[in-house]
């Protein structure tokens, strides 16, 4: 199982990123300063470290620069608040493998992470299919009983946590959680209306709606 370190101190995004790389099935590490960053990716064993630039204690560049010096080669995703052109850069000049940039939608995080592992176990995840359904990850498309859909970017993110739950019940704000980031509504009736439309594109049926609980995904 491929291992995810995350640092990050702000508590609700790293309680965030935590639970939705969790249930994808990877095991995660959270620590909140850049010396405990150091310390846990020179002898963890990471597969990925996501990095926060704005730390306690130092500042995630310089975080950056340290485990590099250090040889450690391991993919590093950057997470922060500043969408300048010049941090983006200086950060891939030393060594990030890719940026993104708050705040951001869990599927945009995933889809990054899922391209920078550098696993076998990445490859065994390209296609998802239940019950005559196809999603596939790399192309993005998606198939019912051997036909092309068409989903919007929002749509294909809400069935493939679908799929990947096959037969589990997702509440409203587990869905919102995953699908439309830390920044939601809770209040809003998003979840319902895209699964609406997502019902008319794959079949009302493999849809269910659990009363008072949220939505399941049947074979």
């Amino acid at each position: 199982m491929s291992r995810i370190l995350i640092v990050e101190d702000e508590e609700r995004i790293a309680s965030f990123v935590r639970k939705g790389l969790t249930a994808g099935g990877f095991t995660t590490t959270v620590v909140g300063t850049g010396a405990e960053a150091v310390d846990y990716t020179v002898t963890g064993g990471f597969d990925l470290v996501l990095l926060d630039l704005g730390l306690p204690d130092t500042d995630g560049f310089d975080v950056l620069r340290r485990i590099r010096k250090l040889g450690v080669d391991v993919p590093v995703v950057i997470l922060t608040a500043r969408d300048g052109v010049h941090d983006t850069v200086t950060g891939l000049e030393i060594g990030a493998d890719d940026y993104v940039t708050k705040p951001f939608r869990f599927e945009e995080l995933l889809a990054r992470v899922r391209l920078r592992m550098r696993t076998e176990r990445t490859a065994d995840l390209t296609v998802l299919d239940a019950g005559g359904l196809s999603l596939d990850l790399r192309t993005r498309r998606v198939s019912v009983e051997g036909s092309t859909v068409d989903l919007t970017a929002r749509e294909f993110a809400l069935l493939e946590l679908l799929m990947r739950h096959e037969g589990q019940v997702l509440s409203r704000q587990q869905v919102l959680s995953h699908v439309w980031g830390y920044d939601h509504d809770p209040g809003s009736n998003v979840v319902d209306v895209f699964v609406r439309a997502l019902r008319r594109k794959v079949g009302a049926e493999r849809i269910r709606t659990v009363r008072g609980m949220g939505y399941r995904l049947t074979g």
